[in-house]
This record gives C-alpha cells, structure tokens and sequence, in this order.
C-alpha cells in the first residue's frame, strides 16, 4: 500500500533528513545500528584491493546499507550514476571500476554531504567524478545516458518512489543496470501518516 504525502509532510520528511545527514556528514560513526567505514565496507566484501587504493579518511565516511556493487558489472568506459552518493565513497569505487576514459557523476539533497564527498575527492586523484544537488524524484540529466545507476541505502528515504524509479529508467540506456542496495520494513507498517512522518529519518 503506498502512502501520499500532503506538501506539508513531504518539507518535514525532508526536514528531518537534512538534519540528520547533516551531522552524519561530519562523521557516520555512532548514527547506525549497522556498521560503517572501513568495518561497514569490509564487512559488505567490497574489493579489498579498490578500498587498498583509497584514503583512509575518504574510507571513515562510508554509511551504506550493502554492495551494491555485488549486483552486476561496473566495467571500462562506462558512465555511472549514483543516486544518493552522500561521501562519494561508492563513487570513487565505481571510478576505479570504469577507469579515466569512463565517468561517475553524484547528485544528492544534501548540501553538507555534497560538501564532505568535494573534500574526499580533493584527497583522492580522480578526474573522472563530478557531482550535482538534486533530487531522485527530478534528476537533472536527459534521457538514457548512463550505462549503470547505483544507490546505496537512499531509496527507502524517497516519499515517492514511483517517481524516482521512472526517472532511473529514464536516464538509463535501455542496455543498462541498476544496482540497488536498500533496507526494507518487515512486519506491520505504521498505521497513520503522521506516525511515518515522525520516524521517516530515524
């Protein structure tokens, strides 16, 4: 059953990210029941030898939910997005996986998250990454020009998934693959809206 929010409910969901991402931004440790950083990255087997290839600090700010590189191929040349890409760590992944003569672009809502991932790419010598604010609901790009869209733990954030997911199949070449890595909700969801807007960001 899928819930519509009200204007209202949607500025205070989105609120309440901001918030939380916001501090998230300066340091993940400590703000999931699940581990992230190194931990977080060894624990969901990423490439030993790609996180070899980053910095340590870049690495600390890693907060994703799984891999979503486990899912299917990132190869040479290919353009990638990802959607959510907080830190960027997923990003600099990929950019090792498509090489420089492929690109890796991130959009977020998030302006401080924006912030750290231009810092960690500052430590890094990536020339192949770039990233954009915006929305997963309105990506700002034309139709069918990346070969894979990536996120890691963001789609359970979106109030209208629908939408977003249109838009992933929108940007993507029809050839293409989306490697989503996300939380659900077991059990009963919460009764009223309200309920849901409180705890949306928790």
């Amino acid at each position: 059953m899928e819930i519509k929010f009200n204007s209202d409910e949607r500025k205070r969901i989105q609120q309440g990210i901001k918030e939380k991402y916001k501090v998230v931004a300066i340091n993940p440790e400590g703000k999931f029941s699940y581990p992230t950083g190194r931990a977080g990255l060894e624990g969901q087997k990423y490439d030993p030898e790609i996180l070899r290839a980053l910095p340590e600090d870049v690495l600390a700010s890693y907060c994703g939910v799984g891999n979503p590189f486990s899912l299917g191929p990132v190869t040479k040349g290919e353009a990638v997005l990802d959607i959510g890409c907080g830190a960027g760590v997923d990003m600099f992944v990929a950019a090792i996986m498509v090489g420089p003569e492929g690109r890796v672009i991130g959009i977020d809502l998030i302006s401080e998250m924006l912030n750290r991932a231009r810092t960690n790419l500052e430590k890094t010598s990536f020339k192949n990454v770039t990233f954009r604010e915006g929305s997963p609901e309105e990506l700002p790009f034309p139709d069918r020009i990346f070969d894979v869209v990536i996120s890691n733990g963001v789609f359970n954030l979106i109030t209208d998934k629908a939408k977003a997911l249109k838009e992933v199949f929108r940007v993507m070449k029809s050839s293409g693959r989306f490697l989503l890595a996300d939380q659900i909700l077991t059990g009963d969801t919460q009764a009223d809206s309200k309920s849901m807007v409180e705890n949306w960001a928790r």
